[in-house]
């Protein structure tokens, strides 16, 4: 194998637990975490032409996982809940604004090492999320990452619905916030 040739036959095999076990700890969710996994695998074949060989090819696809997380987070944070997210990498970029998938970035570049980009995203969730108030952390908690239905929580905590959501949608906003302080920023 030379040091610009990926094997993605032997991906799953080699890579798929550990890229499972990093990211079950930051989403907390097994079926989100696999889902992420494949799609990380399918965005590694989508942009194995930019695949430079400088990084090892784990590391390689641990920054494409990286990357799909920050992705589930900002779609279930985001206002819509459910729309796309697309990213623009580069101002001098042509195809600014493109998916991951086609302008992967080289996890060795000087944006890939910012100290924000090491820090851990899962570690910077549950910090965004234990300085919500206390209630509030625990209806987004509940909704958002337990995936509790409205009726149960709302007679579990004596709240109603309009309540609920209020509560979830200061959630998302004070962590929103608080991500692009702590993680986003670029």
């Amino acid at each position: 194998m030379t040091a610009h040739q990926l094997q993605p036959d032997t991906w799953v095999d080699v890579y798929a637990d550990y890229l499972f076990n990093y990211a079950v700890t930051r989403v907390s969710d097994s079926e989100i975490a696999k889902d992420l996994v494949q799609e990380t695998f399918l965005a590694g074949l989508k942009s194995a032409k930019n695949y430079k060989g400088s990084a090892a090819e784990r590391t390689w696809l641990i920054a494409i996982l990286k990357r799909k997380i920050i992705d589930y987070y900002r779609k279930i944070n985001s206002k819509k809940g459910k729309a796309e997210v697309r990213i623009g990498y580069s101002s001098s970029s042509e195809s600014e604004g493109d998916w991951l998938e086609e302008q992967v970035a080289d996890p060795f570049s000087l944006q890939e090492n910012d100290a924000v980009e090491n820090e851990e995203l899962g570690m910077a969730i549950q910090s965004c999320i234990a300085k919500l108030p206390k209630k509030q952390s625990l209806v987004f908690t509940m909704k958002t990452v337990q995936g509790i239905s409205t009726e149960d929580i709302c007679k579990e905590l004596g709240i109603n619905p309009s309540n609920l959501w209020v509560m979830v949608h200061r959630a998302r906003t004070a962590l929103m916030g608080c991500l692009n302080e702590n993680w986003f920023k670029i």
